[in-house]
């Protein structure tokens, strides 16, 4: 990924924490049929160095756990916070004119090696993890056991895991850092106006000061 040196984010725990609360990852590999993607809600094991360790499951149906080339590095896409910066936001604008327009966005690129998880014992563990993780806010969670076990069982059968020890992690914070402090100022006075996408844009803003 083509990164300027002051759109990189090189910080292990803050590429991390975007990864967890951006969990839906795209998934690309190479094989015989060429490039292939899903997208896939990953869980990220910290403790595995360098850079952690990612596990998904994709369906059994799914060709690309059979259909991908384990000496090529996979790659997860995780995207964060994005939002289209008008130049009429800018204070350059009124002072020159010498504007366009651009996107703002948070994105993180973990390469690896995939690895091929056909285990029930791993399945379960790896859906209860998962489900654990995503369920933490509910008012009544809803876990695995919840469900009769002759379901579930049939429903593991159904799915395949993969597993991606980190070897490379990128991180690119595209949040105006190249414009001067007044353009900056006008960027997020122009998303303080409303909306989802605005908002979690603007969090990312301040969360870079």
């Amino acid at each position: 990924m083509y990164i300027p040196k002051f759109n990189e984010e090189t910080r292990v725990p803050v590429i991390h924490q975007l990864m967890r609360s951006h969990p839906l990852a795209s998934l690309v590999t190479f094989g015989a049929s060429g490039l292939f993607a899903s997208h896939l809600p990953m869980v990220l094991d910290e403790r595995a160095a360098p850079f952690g360790m990612l596990r998904c499951h994709v369906s059994r149906a799914n060709a690309q756990w059979k259909d991908f080339d384990p000496d090529v590095q996979a790659l997860a896409i995780f995207s964060g916070a994005e939002h289209y910066i008008s130049p009429a936001w800018y204070a350059e604008k009124q002072a020159t004119g010498k504007v366009v327009p651009t996107w703002n966005y948070v994105v993180v690129h973990a390469y690896g090696y995939l690895k091929v998880m056909d285990d029930v014992v791993w399945l379960r563990a790896h859906v209860e993890s998962l489900t654990k993780i995503h369920e933490a806010g509910m008012q009544n969670p809803w876990a695995v056991s919840d469900a009769p076990e002759e379901y579930v069982a049939p429903m593991l059968k159904g799915i395949v895991g993969l597993e991606m020890k980190i070897e490379r992690l990128e991180g690119k914070w595209k949040l105006s850092q190249n414009r001067s402090e007044e353009d900056r100022r006008g960027v997020v006075e122009g998303l303080e106006d409303g909306g989802e996408m605005k908002r979690l844009m603007l969090d990312a803003l301040e969360d870079r000061g």
